[in-house]
């Protein structure tokens, strides 16, 4: 049959999309998507970031530093403390920390009878959690100040003096390029992290599930006996082809609805004040990087989709077909946990090495050219040995693929099925 190929597609996307799993599945991950794609304007709302944090003192207990504290986050634009006198003892504020008034208090450790000059006394933050990090950062901020304010007092420094003293410096992060003029700038890379990070997550779901699938569907169809009948009007290498084209339009699919429902959330009115205050500009990302990402992504799910093909066809059981697929899987799992060490360490020599592997350049070449700055070389060379790898594995798995679908019984071994192959001149 001339159509015999499109025939099989075909009947693959149909099946798949028609199914109430693939359906209740799109649905569930696009409606998280679109909550994910609100998450900054949520935050916005619902963290209470205009929310200033309650920390109470005792209004008898060290009144010069609290005026100071006061004093610093009277001055800044938001308001992130609010400090409130509690007049009493430490149970008072125990008692207001146990109501909810406030969030957390200020104590001092007991002062010294005399104290010597310079001296500052030891301050604790006590909440209910001992994970305050950012209102006892903010607070260690605020009392260095006051400190140095109380150090510096007598110094005879005028006011325009002090507030060259207290300007921070303006550090700028860049990444320097040696094949450009200029580097990328610290939204860019952050932009460039985000974006390698989400490719690597899609690239291993699409191949452990795609692959996954296609392998469970040839191994169900020889199990039934449904392939006896299929191979009468369709040729094998037919058959396999037309299952990855067709999961691959199905995974496409999903994965176009899943990204729009994403970005269309991001880049609505209602997201662009609470992005800017996150520091997240998404016209930072590169298209040369986007390119990129589609060409590995599509590289690595034709690659990893063949061998789970072959390894579906030589299995008869369902029940078999774990412990078979277990070997692609491993390199799947191998592949990722290896790029998530390189977003650290992207150029690290396991990266380097590991990057001309076919099984694992789909993840650690797009790393390295999204974090990194390979050589062109080193680029073309991993990129050459992925497609060679595909067009070869294809043709190996072809060949399993012929032979494998009409092996019954046992899971057959290497060498049975390079006997077969031989038998059936293939």
């Amino acid at each position: 049959m001339n159509n015999s190929l499109w025939t099989v597609l075909g009947f693959t996307v149909r099946n798949k999309i028609r199914s109430k799993a693939f359906i209740i599945m799109t649905v569930v991950l696009a409606v998280l998507l679109v909550v994910v794609g609100n998450l900054p304007v949520l935050i916005d709302k619902l963290g209470g970031g205009d929310k200033a944090t309650k920390v109470g003192y005792l209004a008898s207990e060290e009144p010069q530093i609290m005026e100071g504290l006061k004093s610093y986050y009277a001055k800044l634009p938001e308001q992130s403390i609010e400090l409130i006198a509690i007049t009493g003892t430490e149970q008072q504020l125990k008692d207001a920390l146990e109501n909810g008034d406030i969030s957390g208090y200020l104590s001092f450790a007991d002062n010294p009878p005399e104290r010597p000059q310079g001296y500052f006394p030891k301050a604790s933050y006590n909440a209910k959690s001992a994970f305050s990090g950012g209102t006892s950062s903010s607070l260690t901020g605020a009392l260095q100040k006051v400190k140095t304010d109380a150090i510096i007092k007598d110094a005879g420094l005028t006011e325009e003096q002090k507030q060259q003293l207290y300007a921070p410096v303006q550090l700028d992060t860049k990444k320097v390029s040696f094949t450009n003029e200029k580097g990328k700038t610290e939204e860019e890379q952050g932009m460039a992290i985000g974006l390698t990070y989400a490719m690597i997550i899609l690239l291993f779901m699409a191949v452990m599930i795609s692959g996954q699938l296609i392998a469970t569907e040839i191994t169900a169809e020889k199990s039934s006996r449904v392939m006896e009948i299929i191979v009468t009007s369709v040729s094998p290498l037919k058959q396999m082809w037309g299952k990855i084209l067709g999961t691959f339009i199905v995974a496409m699919i999903q994965l176009i609805i899943l990204i729009g429902a994403l970005v269309l959330n991001l880049m609505s009115p209602q997201n662009k004040d609470s992005l800017d205050k996150l520091g997240i500009d998404l016209s930072a990302i590169d298209a040369t990087l986007v390119i990129y990402a589609i060409g590995f992504y599509l590289a690595g799910f034709f690659l990893y989709s063949t061998l789970f093909a072959s390894v579906g066809s030589i299995v008869s059981r369902t029940e078999d077909l774990g412990q078979a697929i277990l070997p692609i899987t491993m390199l799947t799992l191998v592949g990722f946990y290896v790029a998530m060490f390189g977003l650290t360490h992207p150029d690290h020599i396991l990266i380097k090495v590991c990057q001309y592997i076919p099984f694992f350049s789909p993840f650690l070449m797009f790393l390295r050219i999204g974090l990194s700055e390979p050589a062109w070389w080193e680029i073309t060379l991993s990129i050459g040995i992925l497609f060679a790898s595909i067009l070869f594995i294809g043709w190996l798995s072809a060949k399993i693929y012929r032979v494998g679908v009409l092996m019954y019984g046992k899971r057959p071994s290497i060498k049975e099925i390079a006997k077969a192959m031989r038998a059936y001149k293939v």
